[in-house]
């Protein structure tokens, strides 16, 4: 029995610091993000839609589809790819987010390894 409630108010403590996520606010608007690989800082700026994102990365414009899962998940596919990894579906989770910014993980469609960053509002 002791074990049980010990539990219980175990699991009450942790919920109460799960973070709320507000991603609607990010699904369309202008932004920059920071990704770390290596312990290189990569920048980047763009522009969303609810359909289209339009990035500008080391002076190249790329250019997606957006296909959202959820609010919080969304799928991009390169419209006009130059490479086989170009082909290669993106998948983007928004894991918290602030009142100026969010924090997200990707990967390609299908695979476990996954980069982490942060993106920021640029209005």
């Amino acid at each position: 029995m002791k074990k049980g409630i010990v539990a219980l108010s175990l699991f009450g403590l942790f919920n109460c610091y799960q973070s709320e996520r507000h991603c609607v606010d990010y699904k369309t608007g202008s932004f920059y993000s920071e990704i770390t690989i290596d312990n290189v800082v990569y920048r980047s700026t763009f522009k969303r839609t609810d359909t289209l994102q339009v990035e500008v990365y080391n002076k190249k414009i790329d250019s997606s589809k957006l296909r959202w899962i959820n609010d919080c998940e969304v799928v991009f596919k390169t419209i006009n790819p130059k490479s086989m990894n170009d082909k290669k579906d993106i998948h983007l989770k928004i894991l918290t987010t602030t009142d100026s910014s969010y924090t997200f993980e990707y990967s390609y469609v299908g695979e476990v390894i996954k980069q982490k960053g942060i993106a920021y509002k640029a209005d």
